[in-house]
Parts: C-alpha cells; structure tokens; sequence
C-alpha cells in the first residue's frame, strides 16, 4: 500500500487566529488514508489545542519563521530552524500565515519538504517581500479571483495559483438549526418584524456606520449588530449614531454571539457592508455562513464578496459606502417577503454546490496529490 502524503499545518497560533477554524475544517476532513496531516503553532494556549490533540495527529509547537536579518546568516539559521521538523519526513507544508514572511518556505526546504504551499487570505500586497514569498511558492491558494488578477497575474507567478475559495459546514449553518438564542424575544421584536443583522467586528473597514444610516431610512425595520469591538472609539460612535438617528428602540449591538448559527436563523436580511478603503478581505466567512443559513444578502462590490453572491440571484452586490444604494436594496427586500425567501434559497444552493467545506478539502486534496505526482514527493 502506498504510504500516505504527509502534511505540516502551520499557524502562529490558535489564540487570536480567526483562520484557525478554517484551517482545522481542512485537517480534520482529510481522508486519512491518503493523508497524514499534523500541525505546528508558534505558541500553544490556543482554545482549538484541545481539538488538535483530540485528532491523535502530532502538534508541533516550535518557531517555523525567523527573522530574515541579517542575510547572510540566514541559511545557517534556517538550517537550525529546520531542525526539529527533520524527523517527520513531511512531504508538504502548508502555511496558514497571513503576513509576508518568506523564512518559512526556506525552513521548509532545509527540513527536506518536497513543496511548500501557501493560502492567500487577505488583500494586502504592499512589499516585495510577498513577491518573495510567492516565488519560493510551489504553489498558492487564493482566497478570491481578484488576487488573481492583481498580484499573481505575472511571469513567475500565474501557472502557481489556483482558486479554492473557504469553504463551511454547510449541515450546521443551514435553515434548519434551531433559533436557541431567542433573541427577538429577549428584544422585544415581532415574529413578523423584517430583521437585518450583520456579523462582523466593529471596526471602521466593516463599515456598520453604513447599514445604520440605511436602516434609518426605512421605518419599521429592526438592525442586530454582532461582533467583538476591535476599535472602541468606533464601537462609541456607533452608539451615538443610534441615538442621533433616533432608532435606539429598533437597532442593537450585542457584541461578540458565540453561536452564530442561532443568530443567524433569526434575521431576514443579512449585510456585510465593507468599504473598500483599507479592507483586507479575502473570503467572507460571514457572507458564506449567512447564505449557507438561507438568509436574503446584501454586500458591497469587494474583491471576495462579488465572487460569492450573484447578483440579482443569490442576493445584491451594492457599491461600497453608498448609502442610497444599500437603502434601496433593503427596501426591495423589506417590502418583497417571495423575493427574500427566493434569494434566501438560491444562496443557500450556491454555498452548498461552491462553497462547502467538503469541495474545499476536495480541492486541497487534488493539489497536495499533484505536487507529488510532479514528481517532488
């Protein structure tokens, strides 16, 4: 029997890294006769350390990046560096990190992987020391297409790319989870009440400011923000904007909700309304739960969202900070109940034949085999 592909997973960490999640999807749906997958963080203390262990894979904890100066003692540090990989023999490595560091696909090399791949999770692109870590690169998941077309589309770069947007469980943001939290219940809102929520950090980038400008245009309708509070100065103006609109009584912000399926199933119309101006998204998650969930959505027209809604099908791409804009979609919506539920349907047939995690792991799965296949294993 042919001995299975081996695979190092490395994270900083799984105490602030948002994309642990998406990478553990990944590793624990690997076929594992196919694949041997194991996991190394910087720093463990993480709250998914537990499930790592869980899984019976090893979990490294060791530096797999180092500064890069000074240059010319880099090879010999590398080399160090390598040192308590060697022993796993891994086929490939595939980094979850979200910064421009171009040591590890060299450590990576001096630890005798036959490929290093990296995800591309963010719009940034602002030193060369990408273009740097892109080179090293056997090959590069995108997040979105527009990656594609503004930093791979380039001699070097373009034939190691490949698409494979995030993917979810679509079994458990799905229509048919139980709405556990009751939060029109507890905010004394009407089960015939049209809701729009919006799970997103508050910070300036995700643009609430916004959504709670549109929501006041249109009398009647309830707004739940959730989120944790990543810049507390906006987080207050947010607070005064409710006030100075006069809508304290129909929207909320609840902060951080653990259980973003519940909430999920207790809205109407779902809103992501990132501005353009410094943003970093690459896949929406929150886009995808909220359409995998069967909910009606709005984003703005930014690299990731446009490649996940159809317009006018699976939901509307709005121009970032319009205002009049997103008011007149969500009017649309409020006042259309069969164009809501007809959206809400067609989003979630999208996420589930597009965006599931079981094509996302397919996906990674064809490529860790075609790295080997060309003859690097």
């Amino acid at each position: 029997m042919k001995k299975p592909i081996s695979i190092l997973f490395t994270i900083p960490n799984f105490i602030t890294a948002g994309s642990g999640r998406v990478m553990m999807n990944i590793v624990q749906r690997l076929d594992r006769e196919l694949f041997e997958p194991a996991v190394c963080v910087s720093k463990k203390g993480g709250k998914m350390d537990q499930e790592v262990e869980s899984l019976g894979i090893p979990f490294i904890e060791a530096p797999f990046t180092i500064p890069a100066k000074p240059y010319l003692t880099l090879p010999s540090r590398a080399v160090q560096a390598a040192k308590p990989f060697l022993p796993y023999n891994f086929d490939i490595w595939h980094s979850w990190h979200y910064i421009d560091d171009y040591t590890e696909p060299i450590i990576a090399r001096m630890a005798k992987a036959k490929g290093w791949v990296y995800t591309k999770k963010n719009m940034s692109w602002n030193s060369n020391a990408w273009l740097l870590r892109s080179l090293l690169a056997t090959w590069i998941g995108v997040d979105n297409t527009d990656m594609q077309d503004v930093f791979f589309n380039r001699f070097g770069l373009k034939k190691k790319t490949r698409y494979i947007p995030h993917g979810i469980p679509t079994d458990q943001f799905s229509p048919d989870v139980s709405p556990s939290l009751g939060l029109r219940t507890k905010l004394g809102i009407s089960t015939d009440a049209v809701v729009v929520g919006c799970v997103a950090n508050l910070t300036i980038r995700k643009a609430q400011h916004i959504l709670l400008e549109a929501i006041s245009k249109i009398p009647g309708v309830y707004l739940v923000l959730i989120g944790k509070t990543l810049e507390s100065e906006y987080a207050e103006r947010l607070e005064q904007m409710r006030r100075d609109l006069h809508v304290e009584d129909r929207t909320f912000i609840l902060g951080y909700v653990e259980d973003v399926p519940a909430f999920l199933v207790e809205i109407d119309i779902f809103v992501l309304p990132t501005w353009n101006r410094g943003s970093k998204e690459g896949c929406p998650v929150a886009l995808v739960e909220a359409m995998s969930s069967g909910r009606a959505c709005i984003a703005t027209d930014i690299p990731g969202s446009r490649d996940i809604i159809e317009h006018g099908k699976s939901g509307y791409i709005v121009p970032a900070e319009d205002v009049d804009a997103l008011t007149e979609r969500l009017r649309v919506l409020n006042e259309d109940v069969n164009l809501r539920q007809g959206f809400g349907k067609a989003a979630r047939e999208r996420i589930k034949q597009q965006f599931s995690i079981e094509k996302e792991v397919k996906n990674y799965e064809l490529l860790y085999q075609e790295i080997c296949k060309s003859g690097q294993r």
